[in-house]
């Protein structure tokens, strides 16, 4: 069985040999919690997002989900093995 922690917070694909703790509200505006996740998923959620609105989201994933390029994304990377990595735009 798989525990949570196994699998990213961002695609849910298992973790790599690489995992990354992001902030669920960034550490500039007083986030402690963290979750883990691949390091094309960290980079993919800064490219798209604020540390505002990142703070504003909190730990609903769900909504971070909602953001096109972020869904568009997480379908993208859901056949990548845990440690691909390519160039995030």
């Amino acid at each position: 069985m798989t525990k949570e922690s196994d699998r990213c917070w961002v695609c849910e694909r298992p973790l790599g040999r690489r995992v990354q703790q992001h902030h669920t509200v960034p550490k500039s505006k007083k986030g402690r919690a963290t979750v883990p996740v691949h390091p094309i998923c960290h980079r993919a959620i800064h490219a798209n997002f604020t540390n505002a609105e990142l703070a504003r989201i909190g730990e609903d994933r769900d909504r971070i989900l909602k953001n096109p390029a972020l869904a568009k994304f997480v379908h993208w990377v859901a056949d990548k093995p845990p440690d691909f990595h390519a160039p995030t735009r």
